[in-house]
């Protein structure tokens, strides 16, 4: 099972993702403070993390989900369910990943 915590910045939501694998299938549940993102969660359960890892075919779920719930492009969530799914499925090593951000 991956997990990653994910604190959006200034918005002030904080999102926890958890993800394993269930056959070729990624069972993803999420919890959020933000409404954007709990719809996104309703509409989640399960992807293919062969799918989720790339832009070529239909592209990410996760991303096109996105497009429809979250309110705000620069949201860090739906990349940190990307990553999740990403190490859950053993295609990537469990790494934290930050941006700063500064005037």
């Amino acid at each position: 099972m991956a997990k990653a915590e994910i604190m959006s910045g200034v918005c002030g939501f904080n999102t926890v993702v958890e993800a394993h694998m269930d056959g070729d299938e990624c069972v993803v549940t999420i919890q959020s403070d933000c409404e954007s993102i709990q719809k996104m969660a309703q509409e989640l359960n399960r992807v293919d993390p062969f799918r989720e890892i790339s832009f070529r075919g239909g592209g990410p779920e996760i991303l096109k989900v996105a497009s429809r719930c979250c309110k705000h492009t620069a949201c860090p969530v739906p990349a940190g369910i990307v990553k999740a799914v990403e190490v859950a499925a053993g295609l990537a090593l469990p790494k934290d990943a930050s941006i700063k951000v500064s005037e």
